[in-house]
């Protein structure tokens, strides 16, 4: 994997620590979990968006959904932290874009 087929990533509950990971499965992940959530609250849970994201991702990087709930986390949590989604103060967890 040469270093253009990765992208760094942030973590809202750590802030200013970066990692790398793959590129082409952060931005299928990316697309469907913003394309999905509300622009207003309340949101969605967690459990919505998963529910939801396993008919969104390409079979071709997520074959039968493998790996999709770590990677919808790391994505969350990295839209976060970039302030592009925001997060209820509710039980349970409710995301919508900012």
């Amino acid at each position: 994997m040469t270093p253009q087929d990765r992208i760094e990533v942030e973590n809202i509950n750590h802030p200013g620590q970066r990692r790398k990971v793959d590129r082409a499965m952060y931005g299928a992940m990316k697309k469907a979990y913003l394309s999905l959530l509300p622009v207003k609250s309340p949101g969605l849970t967690l459990a919505e968006i998963a529910g939801r994201l396993a008919t969104m991702l390409p079979q071709d990087i997520y074959p039968g959904g493998a790996k999709a709930g770590w990677w919808a986390k790391t994505v969350q949590l990295d839209l976060e932290a970039k302030g592009l989604v925001k997060r209820e103060k509710t039980s349970p967890i409710r995301l919508y874009r900012a």
